[in-house]
């Protein structure tokens, strides 16, 4: 009996012998995990780098935020529950514009707080959050930007 391997039945699909099939997943295996950082677990070491990015907001220091960005970082705002539109900044420099011209007024009221096991930030009056952040880390530097904005009360609804 014959065993078939799944690059038997994916060569032909993508006009390649098996074995070819096979040498291109292994590539793409490869590429996938080389690209992706190792996430940092240590809950201190990602508050370090969450204070230092909380601090340079609130002073303002544009260089000071690129030292903590990664180049490629992601930063994700979701408020559409908020009547704003959600919206995805790429890249150190246009995240730090965007952190500086849009979150620095947040900045003074941000108070750390894990989120989903990694550190974050909570903005607003202590009664009244207005947002959640949360940051993901990798190689000292956050990578990851996760912004998620509270909708405004709707009168005589929100206790």
């Amino acid at each position: 009996m014959c065993s078939r391997s799944r690059f038997d039945d994916i060569g032909p699909i993508i006009e390649r012998t098996p074995t070819a099939a096979r040498q291109l997943a292994s590539r793409a295996r490869r590429t996938v995990q080389a690209s992706t950082p190792p996430i940092e677990t240590d809950l201190a070491v990602q508050r370090r780098i969450v204070d230092a990015f909380l601090a340079a907001s609130r002073s303002g220091d544009f260089e000071a935020l690129l030292e903590v960005l990664d180049p490629d970082v992601v930063f994700r705002a979701d408020a559409g529950a908020a009547g704003v539109p959600s919206a995805t900044v790429r890249g150190a420099r246009a995240v730090a514009d965007r952190v500086l011209s849009r979150g620095s007024p947040l900045a003074p009221l941000a108070r750390p707080v894990v989120v989903n096991g990694v550190a974050g930030l909570v903005l607003g009056e202590r009664d009244h959050p207005r947002a959640v952040v949360a940051f993901t880390i990798a190689r000292d530097r956050i990578i990851a930007i996760d912004l998620i904005v509270r909708p405004p009360p709707v009168l005589g609804l929100d206790g």
